[in-house]
This record gives structure tokens, sequence and C-alpha cells, in this order.
């Protein structure tokens, strides 16, 4: 039997008597790019190749991460950065695909991307990004402050251009804060670190970016935990460390979680994160069973890999996998928490 992904997700309560309901989530892209995708049959070093396919496409995760939470039927808005010709085509293409944005302009060109596919890996080649002045970063925090008051959660993830200061995500998540929204980060290094002090309510990073925190490699699912735990010391509230194709751990008020699809999928996956982060994002909406939405990250994140580029999910293999998905809890202290709603903190 089928189940449905997305609006599974919605709960039936409506709003309160007096209280505007605000069901956006703005997704921030510092650093959008013209993603260019190559597929070959091998990928060689110090050799040429016969490319077999082109895909040429609006991203960057902030992008990726907008375009999933559509087809989960979230509400949306993509705010960011973007400059040149390939700004304009960025602009162009999301408007085309009913993607609403709102970009603040640069001077200098937004930056390319290419993905090489060959038999099953994915090699990823990322230039650095326009270089942005400080009138035109002040230009985007005042933007940003002005729409966040629409918003219920914020999705901030990626990189940062040259100009962008190291304490831009931790800036966003305060500005977020004091507009009644909650932040979820997904980033890594410093910009990680400086976030977690502005007490995000959700944090994202992979294992590789996650073993900054942990001073050594996140080799295993114990490891990949005491990660999760550390990311809710430092700050956040809730933490998720993502392990690939091994599935992701969560900690949130004190439970340790552990979810991961029944099978692996073969394809592409470099979206399979920002797939999981939109997942996150729509349960902080929809305050929706952690539980569920837990299992939903695994399938849909699992589902993105089956797509052959980053920014949408198979929803037929997402519902396939989302039947036999389990979501494990590791703790041996369990409590209310596991079926109390994906909120990190008191609802509006």
């Amino acid at each position: 039997m089928k189940r449905q992904v997305g609006a599974a997700l919605v709960t039936a309560e409506g709003p309160s008597a007096g209280r505007e309901r605000r069901d956006l989530v703005i997704s921030v892209s510092l650093n959008p790019a013209l993603d260019i995708t190559y597929t070959v049959p091998e990928l060689v070093a110090d050799t040429s190749h016969r490319v077999t396919s082109v895909v040429s496409r609006a991203g960057g995760k902030g992008l990726n991460v907008a375009r999933v939470l559509r087809q989960l039927g979230a509400e949306t808005l993509v705010l960011g950065l973007s400059g040149g010709a390939v700004g304009e085509h960025i602009e162009a293409e999301l408007a085309a695909a009913g993607v609403p944005a709102q970009f603040t302009r640069l001077a200098a060109e937004t930056r390319r991307t290419v993905t090489v596919l060959a038999r099953g890996t994915a090699t990823v080649l990322n230039e650095p990004g326009p270089h942005v002045t400080e009138a035109q970063w002040a230009a985007f925090l005042d933007a940003f402050a002005e729409r966040v008051r629409a918003a219920r959660v914020v999705v901030l993830s990626g990189s940062r251009p040259p100009g962008v200061p190291e304490t831009a995500y931790a800036d966003l998540v305060t500005i977020a804060r004091a507009g009644g929204a909650e932040a979820i980060v997904d980033a890594e290094g410093p910009a990680l670190r400086h976030a977690l002090a502005a007490a995000p309510a959700l944090v994202k990073p992979n294992a590789h970016e996650a073993a900054d925190l942990l001073g050594r490699p996140v080799r295993t699912r114990d490891d990949a935990v005491a990660v999760a735990h550390r990311l809710v010391r430092l700050g956040a509230s809730a933490g998720v460390v993502s392990r690939g194709a091994d599935g992701f751990v969560a900690v949130t008020g004190g439970v340790a979680f552990s979810a991961r699809a029944p099978e692996q999928v073969s394809g592409n996956p470099t979206g399979a994160g920002d797939a999981l982060a939109a997942v996150l994002a729509y349960g902080l909406v929809t305050r929706a069973p952690w539980r569920d939405v837990l299992a939903r990250g695994a399938a849909v994140s699992a589902a993105a890999v089956a797509c052959p580029w980053a920014g949408e999910y198979d929803d037929d293999v997402a519902s396939r996998l989302l039947d036999g998905t389990t979501v494990e809890t590791l703790e041996e202290h369990r409590t209310e928490r596991e079926q109390e709603p994906c909120r990190t903190s008191p609802p509006r």
C-alpha cells in the first residue's frame, strides 16, 4: 500500500483563535550555483572523457532544499544572493519552476558547479562564488529581517561566498529567532560553531562535517550519536548527523534515535542531505511526531538518490521505502518525548 510522503505530515490542528498561522519555510541560499551534471561511463584521471549526457540546473543546497519542500507540499521562499548572467539564469529558472525567490543582486558573477557521475559515484567541483561587499551583505540582512517575520522555519545551508562573514549563519539565526522563526543549520567548520552559539532549533551536519567537532573521524553510529549530543550541548535544541547510505542519527529532548531506509538506492547522492533538511523543516512546520518525521527523512533522502540531479526525490521510491523504514531508539532512558510533535521550542 502506497503511503504519502508529504501530505501525511500535515496535522489536523487548525489555527488557534486570534493567532496567525505561519507555515512559510524560508530557504537561504547565500552561494547558489548553476549546477552542470555530466554522466560518463567511467571517470579516469589524466585522460579525456566522452560525456553521454548533460544536465544544467539552478542549484546549491538552499535551492535544493526549496525544491524538495515544494515537492513535499510546503510553502517556501528562497532568499539569496545572485549576480551576473548566471544569476539571472538561476532567477528565471526558479520563476519558471514556480519556486518563489527574492535575491539581493551582486555585481560579481554567480558561481557554477560541475558534478561528474560515473559508475554510481559523484565527483563534484565547486567554484568559490562571487565576492560580496559589506553593503550587499547589509542589504541581504535587511531583506531577511523583513521576510522572516512571515516565516515559521528558516533553513540555513550551504557555503558562504567570499566576503560573507563566518558569523553569517549565527547572525541569521539570531534574526530569525527575534522574528519568531525556528532555524535549521546545515553547515560546517567555523560557520557551524558560530551558529551553535546562537541556539538554533536544529543542526544537521553530515559525518564528514561533524568530524571536526568530535576531534576524530565519525566512522560508527556511536560516533555520530556522540556528535549529535555534542551539538545539543553546544547550543542546538536538536542535533542530526547524516551518515550517507547508513542513514542518520538524531538527538532531541535527551533521546537518541537512529533512522535508516530498508535498502540502499543507487544513483546520485548529491542532494540526499538537502532532502533530509527539507523533511526536517517540514516536520517543524507541521509539528508531526518525531518518529514520523525521522522515518520520512530517511525515506525521502534515500529516494533523492534515485533522481539524476539534486533537488528532487522519487515519490514512488520514497513511499515504498517508508513502508519498511524503522526508527530505533538508542538510549535506554526512553521518555514520552518520543511521541511528542517535532518541536524544538514552545509552539506559538
